[in-house]
């Protein structure tokens, strides 16, 4: 599927606010199964840039503090990172689903030992269901995502457009492997 990546300066921090939007062939609830944030859910095995997930701590059925961490990546120019977030889940009454986050500190999860810490400034995930069209789902995503460590802005830019498009493509993959 096609997907549109575009970006500007983030009001948050020094580094880029990414702005992603395509249309996956597959229903809101597969789409979804995917893309949720749980511990145990499919997205550590076909996101190339989430390694583990893990819930921290769950604060109430929509919201919880969370761990993800990522592989090295770029032909290893980039270590793995650790993120610590705070994730919110929402569900709409037009059935879009929503899950958004944003960086915390949380005392059971302190930095570890080989990961760099990064930062997720406030960034999410729309699953919006389109109208008439109940195998098609417009995905739209938000990152600010703050790598952490001593990386140059430009391999950070050079990094993010390219990783976005692939997680919209494994994605696609993934709606229809489990619709299979």
């Amino acid at each position: 599927s096609e997907v549109s990546v575009s970006w500007r300066p983030s009001a948050e921090f020094a580094g880029n606010v990414y702005r992603a939007e395509g249309i996956v062939p597959a229903s809101t609830r597969d789409v979804w199964e995917c893309i949720k944030p749980v511990a145990g859910g499919p997205r550590t095995k076909w996101d190339q840039n989430v390694k583990d997930f893990e819930v921290v701590e769950a604060i109430s059925d929509t919201i919880s503090v969370c761990r993800t961490t990522t592989p090295s990546a770029f032909m290893r120019i980039i270590s793995p990172r650790e993120f610590v977030d705070v994730v919110l889940m929402k569900r709409y009454e037009d059935g879009t689903m929503l899950s958004a986050a944003t960086n915390v500190e949380h005392p059971l999860c302190p930095p570890q030992p080989n990961f760099v810490r990064g930062f997720n400034y406030p960034c999410g995930c729309f699953c919006i269901p389109l109208p008439g069209e109940p195998d098609r789902t417009q995905l739209l995503s938000f990152f600010q995502t703050d790598l952490g460590g001593y990386l140059p802005q430009t391999v950070v830019d050079s990094f993010f457009p390219a990783s976005i498009a692939g997680f919209y493509s494994n994605l696609t993959k993934a709606v229809k492997a489990l619709k299979a």
